[in-house]
């Protein structure tokens, strides 16, 4: 059975060729939005032949479901700190850097939009944050043996909390969220993770 189109790990060549096509989705969706992705525009700017791009690919949602896996493999990994509010501090400050970055934050902005409208991007951008929520989840989970959190804490509810105010904040207002935010919103989800808001019995 084939492959589904941008779901293939080459190496050598395809490989090279995959790193410039993503390059290339990935500065259109930064500049202009999804709504202006197109196959051969991004072939043209990866230098690749159009034929290429649409054998691989298919199409966008295929595409941008790609770029976002290759997104979550090149994700820096966690943080530990040695307590819990300090390693999600640190993982608030990841977040809240990606959003602010001037090409990060624009093309994190068009995914999100075209997710809510297109079935596979959404399901493309779901898995993306399972990967990076995973990393993160133990973190949390040593939080709770060393007794910084009460046992039944849910470690991916948590992680999703440290994160939701700073995509809010991007979100609602076109503003990227600044680090004292990401500090408040570290400090926020551990104070609820600590009170039992997410699972635990305080």
């Amino acid at each position: 059975m084939s492959a589904e189109p941008g779901t293939v790990r080459p190496g050598g060549r395809t490989a090279r060729v995959r790193t410039a096509v993503l390059r290339a989705a990935g500065d259109v969706l930064a500049e202009q939005g999804f709504a202006h992705l197109d196959l051969a525009d991004v072939a043209r700017r990866a230098e690749v032949g159009k034929t290429t791009v649409y054998r691989r690919w298919g199409n966008v949602t295929g595409l941008v479901a790609d770029l976002l896996a290759e997104m979550a493999e090149q994700s820096l990994p966690r943080t530990e700190t040695g307590s819990v509010l300090g390693d999600l501090r640190a993982n608030a400050a990841l977040v809240q850097r990606t959003l602010a970055d001037p090409r990060q934050g624009p093309l994190f902005r068009a995914v999100i939009a075209a997710a809510a409208c297109d079935a596979r991007t959404a399901q493309a951008l779901a898995r993306f944050y399972e990967v990076r929520v995973a990393e993160w989840v133990p973190c949390v989970e040593q939080g709770v043996e060393r007794g910084e959190l009460p046992p039944g804490t849910d470690p991916a509810t948590v992680v999703r909390a440290v994160s939701a105010p700073l995509y809010y904040t991007l979100l609602t207002s076109g503003v990227a969220p600044d680090p004292g935010s990401a500090d408040r919103a570290a400090e926020a989800a551990v104070a609820a993770a600590k009170a039992g808001a997410y699972g635990g019995a305080p």
